[in-house]
């Protein structure tokens, strides 16, 4: 279940005291303060992200072909006009505008 943050709707239109409350997703809005009964409004908070997934550290990983192997992801780089070689990954070494390629060629490869 989400943990989200609710604010006490003051008066004098200032923000008031902050705190938290876990609850389903499917549950609507609070409307008032579960132990006050101060009216309240739910604040939207921005997203975390866990783990080192800013995007200087995903540019230095994706840049890393043995770590996408490891993580079973297939990686391709542009080698000319219409012509993909494969770094890493399973898949066709050669990927040609010229020569259509199905999802079946990336599956179970060895």
């Amino acid at each position: 279940m989400p943990t989200y943050v609710y604010e006490v709707i003051r008066e004098d239109g200032e923000p008031g005291a902050q705190f938290e409350i876990v609850q389903p997703i499917k549950d609507p809005p609070l409307k008032k303060h579960p132990e006050t009964g101060e009216p309240v409004q739910r604040v939207i908070q921005p997203v975390f992200m866990g783990g080192t997934w800013t995007e200087s550290s995903m540019s230095r990983r994706l840049k890393d072909d043995k770590k996408l192997d490891k993580l079973g992801l297939t990686k391709y780089v542009k080698a000319g006009d219409g012509m993909y070689e494969k770094r890493s990954g399973k898949g066709p070494d050669l990927i040609s505008r010229d020569q259509a390629v199905k999802g079946s060629d990336f599956k179970h490869l060895d």
